[in-house]
């Protein structure tokens, strides 16, 4: 006779998910010595890993690297980026990062960056592409000295467009906030839930695109503004651009990732901002 099976219990099973899920944090703080940029402190913990392979026109270039090969519900990822007065930094991702389908919890990951008086950030990690039913919670929060400059640039890629992939159902949650010499000037929050495909066909909302980015630029002036809208004929999707109070904002709408890279690349250019070579291969 053989023995009874006993099956793990809700809260062991749970228990066991969350022993099993990623987790990741980088804290990279840079600083200004005798005209370059170096790294003044280096902390990196789980899946995370940050690499210095080179410099590009002055800067320190960091390249964030995620061991565990992408999310998915339940990991847990943080980076913090800290750049001192008169330190110039170019910080992205070694590859797209891949967000695979949840169980039902989300994969979270927050970004926080501050920039120091005369400090110089570009933030342009390579896309986040989700896949059908996965479920991503992002938030960056920003802190801008008075004198600071940033430029930051996300895309996100609802479905591995290249392999005919799209995501038809998930979440995707996102958060934005931006604080100059502790004020806040910009706040914007996203939100696309349940069958997303849907959601994106519609004409408010993408019609049919189903790849997005936003670039923000602090500060920005009337000749960064007319040199993007110049470009209307180049543009592989829908760019636009607004501005105001010394920030841009551009909004990208495609149908699929080499369409959206395409169209991103074309705008840092004509802002004069160092595209990360990683971006290139």
């Amino acid at each position: 006779m053989s023995a009874k099976r006993h099956l793990p219990s809700n809260a062991a099973r749970s228990a066991i998910f969350a022993a099993n899920r990623a987790t990741g944090h980088i804290a990279l703080a840079v600083d200004a010595v005798g005209g370059r940029t170096r790294r003044a402190r280096v902390h990196e913990e789980g899946s995370l890993r940050v690499r210095f392979p080179h410099r590009a026109a002055g800067a320190l270039e960091a390249v964030i690297v995620n061991t565990a090969g992408g999310m998915t519900g339940g990991d847990r990822f943080s980076i913090d980026l800290s750049v001192a007065p008169n330190a110039n930094l170019i910080a992205c991702t070694a590859a797209a990062e891949k967000v695979y389908r949840s169980t039902g919890a989300d994969a979270e990951m927050t970004v926080t960056l501050a920039v120091g008086d005369n400090a110089r950030l570009s933030w342009l990690p390579q896309e986040a592409i989700l896949f059908d039913r996965s479920r991503l919670k992002r938030s960056i929060d920003i802190a801008l000295a008075a004198s600071g400059s940033l430029i930051l640039a996300e895309a996100v890629v609802f479905g591995r467009t290249a392999m005919g992939e799209s995501m038809n159902e998930g979440s995707f949650t996102d958060r934005w906030r931006v604080r100059r010499a502790g004020k806040l000037v910009f706040a914007d929050s996203v939100r696309l839930d349940g069958r997303i495909a849907e959601t994106l066909d519609r004409p408010a909302v993408a019609a049919g695109g189903n790849a997005i980015a936003t670039t923000l630029i602090a500060p920005c002036d009337d000749v960064m503004v007319d040199a993007v809208r110049a470009l209307a004929e180049r543009f592989a999707g829908e760019v636009g651009i607004s501005a105001w109070n010394g920030i841009a904002l551009v909004r990208f709408c495609a149908r699929g990732g080499a369409a959206l890279r395409h169209d991103l690349i074309t705008v840092l250019a004509a802002l004069n901002a160092t595209v990360p070579r990683l971006w290139l291969q």
